[in-house]
């Protein structure tokens, strides 16, 4: 999700420092410390946008929060002003239907509750009082009713004090033993407690606070939001608020082989659950009502299991329940829903060669326009005539902008670049090349110069594998995978999209699967010498290849099977022994899919590219790291790799963390992590 916009403002490409005027790289501190915009939220009639500002206490390396606004109508260089208190932390805005009001969520009272705020200004008004956190929230279209996402344990219903009192007698007991007779038993970075994620609604307007509500999904036995990364995008009301309609995976035995969400019509009165796309067992998702409430859109999977499937747009007629494709000739997987204020449009983000841009499509004929060509769009608000969005690239993180609806005005700067926010940072340059990969196919990648780049000299190189695999690694910003941080040491930066990638068409993320150790190897070590060849400042002598997930895999896998080039490697969360993966993950669909079975049915599948088999051909000096709380690829498998390293008499160190998922989250770890990584490089290839 990434973005170089040829037409910004005059008066912001003028801010822009030279780099002639810099004076350094950037570096993984700037990165962990500097202010984070997000949340572009439009009032109903587009003329105020509110947005978040996260900032980070130095001293104490606390971030917190806070809601900014800026009327859109004024053309003046004013700056956006702050409209939440100070020393409140804050998330979630949203708009009344009047437009006069903001809602948020805040943990100000002790526990995450709902609030509202004039837009005007004033102090926050607490609209609910409940026994548990509120997860999420989302208003009717009349703003007369919102629903609310608890974690509630199925027996206790709608009854939330219920739930408080369980919770509270389980942290009172003197044992600490948990009995599982089905999984999950944990997900992502949390062992299973009993909960689910359920919705409930409640009126608003009525006086005192909010410490009841009507259960919505209790004839549903499944989490809404689901675990562990769903929000209520999977949730709709209607536009009389009558209904709700809702995504939703059975929580059952089968849940952790199954992709099979599915839409659910539901009453306001949490009565007459029904669902929609029992015909379909593979992946339904974010439903939107038309404006009428005639037809509902959702995005729609068509192979059971296979999460990286090509989400398609789809349109559902609710009096027959008869269905149809929207754009069936669009070859891209899209991300969301936003219905254009006439009824017309379907606005959505997909990947598309090595960016994320924002499209419309045409629901009279499913022909697709491009709204935002550039970087990567990571979210977008539209009301009436105007759009707002967050834009990334590999140069700066997101920046809030408003245009037309149909992206051709100009688009406004609100918020100000990494560029902005460090002046004295020099940033390496990067460019989009292509080469033949395997099968004769084209195959993309990236190539960013070091930050002090001179034409003519030589720099060693960090050659960056991506994850997924089904991913990319694009023109956009990333918080834990930055190139621009080696970048900022003196390294030029080489990353590769290789067969399984996403946004090159479904037929080439497909080409991955039972493939992870052939065809994409082919890709890196061809776009590796095409990379040689076309840009001579790489250093091909002072290599080091670095991935995480499937790229920690990669890393694993070409520690036996390509060692030629890198001086050193780093893994991180890698897959160490698919077939111990393959009984020890949590999201079995994932493994199953990859390997074309269970490894009880097909043990060859997961030896045919099992790193755990080539430990004998292993040389290159190797940094490992993992993370305690990673279910997802358990630590067993960095200390195995670790281990294997060890035993072999191979150069090698273990970085773990016992607070750390698949991904390290806490700036000062992420400090830690860059510092440690960079020693290993510069231990290994200089700078």
């Amino acid at each position: 999700m990434n973005l170089r916009h040829a037409i910004l403002p005059l008066a912001l490409a003028l801010s822009l420092p030279a780099v002639a005027d810099a004076a350094r790289g950037f570096e993984v501190r700037d990165m962990a410390y500097m202010d984070r915009h997000s949340s572009p939220t439009l009032s109903p009639d587009g003329r105020v946008l509110v947005f978040a500002k996260r900032v980070v206490d130095k001293a104490t390396h606390k971030s917190s929060t806070s809601l900014w606004t800026r009327n859109l109508l004024t053309r003046d260089m004013r700056p956006p002003s702050r409209l939440t208190p100070e020393g409140w932390n804050v998330n979630s805005p949203s708009f009344s239907a009047d437009g006069k009001t903001v809602y948020f969520m805040s943990g100000k009272s002790g526990s995450m509750q709902l609030y509202s705020l004039p837009i005007a200004g004033g102090e926050p008004t607490r609209l609910t009082d409940y026994a548990l956190d509120v997860d999420a929230y989302k208003l009717s279209p009349d703003g007369t009713q919102v629903a609310l996402a608890f974690a509630v344990f199925p027996d206790c219903k709608a009854d939330l004090d219920c739930t408080k009192k369980k919770l509270d007698e389980a942290d009172a007991l003197k044992t600490t033993g948990k009995v599982f007779d089905r999984m999950f038993i944990r997900h992502w970075d949390t062992w299973n407690d009993g909960r689910l994620n359920r919705v409930f609604a409640a009126k608003l307007g009525g006086a005192g606070m909010l410490t009841t509500a009507t259960l919505l999904s209790g004839d549903i036995a499944g989490d809404i939001p689901s675990k562990p990364f769903g929000d209520l995008s999977d949730f709709a009301w209607s536009p009389d608020g009558k209904q709700v309609a809702m995504s939703v995976r059975q929580a059952n035995r089968e849940e952790p082989w199954s992709t099979n969400f599915d839409l659910w019509l539901v009453n306001a009165d949490g009565s007459g659950a029904r669902n929609l796309t029992a015909k379909n067992p593979a992946w339904d998702a974010g439903p939107v009502f038309s404006a009428d409430g005639r037809t509902l859109y959702y995005r729609a999977m068509a192979r059971p299991g296979f999460e990286a499937d090509r989400f398609a747009l789809m349109a559902m007629d609710l009096a027959t329940g008869t269905t149809k494709e929207i754009a069936s000739k669009w070859d891209a997987s899209a991300d969301g829903i936003t219905l254009s204020a006439d009824g017309k449009w379907i606005y959505t983000t997909a990947g598309e060669l090595g960016r994320h841009p924002l499209f419309r499509v045409s629901l009279a004929n499913g022909e697709v326009e491009s709204v935002v060509k550039d970087g990567s769009v990571s979210s977008f608000d539209l009301a009436g005539s105007t759009l707002a969005i967050s834009r990334n690239s590999m140069k700066s993180g997101d920046v809030i902008y408003t245009s037309s609806a149909d992206g051709k005005a100009p688009l406004r700067a609100i918020t100000p670049s990494a560029g902005e926010m460090l002046p004295d940072v020099a940033w390496g340059e990067y460019e989009q090349f292509n080469f033949i990969g395997w099968n004769n196919e084209t195959v993309h990648g990236y190539v960013v110069k070091p930050w002090n780049y001179v034409a003519g000299k030589k720099y060693p190189v960090a050659f960056l594998i991506h994850g997924g695999p089904q991913g990319s690694f694009g023109d956009g910003w990333s918080y834990r995978w930055n190139p621009q941080t080696y970048a900022g040491q003196g390294y030029a930066v080489v990353m590769i999209d290789f067969h399984g990638s996403t946004g090159y068409g479904q037929k080439f993320t497909d080409s991955i699967s039972g493939h992870w150790g052939d065809r994409p190897l082919e890709d890196l070590q061809k776009g590796w010498a095409a990379a040689q060849e076309k840009y001579a400042f790489l250093d091909g002598d002072k290599a080091c290849a670095l991935g995480a997930s499937y790229g920690g895999f990669m890393v694993n896998w070409i520690a036996g099977n390509w060692q030629q080039p890198w001086k050193c490697l780093v893994s991180h969360d890698g897959v160490f022994d698919q077939r111990a993966m393959g009984y020890a993950t949590e999201e079995l669909w994932f493994t199953e899919w990859e390997q074309g079975g269970t490894p009880y049915d097909v043990p060859k599948n997961y030896e045919q590219f099992n790193p755990v088999n080539h430990v004998k051909e292993w040389s290159v000096p190797m940094l490992v790291i993992h993370g305690q709380l990673d279910y997802r690829i358990p630590a067993e498998q960095g200390i195995a790799v670790f281990t294997a390293l060890q035993r072999r008499g191979i150069e090698s160190k273990f970085l773990y963390f016992p607070d750390e998922n698949h991904w390290v989250l806490k700036p000062q770890n992420s400090v830690q992590w860059h510092d440690t990584v960079n020693g290993w490089l510069k231990q290994h290839i200089g700078q």
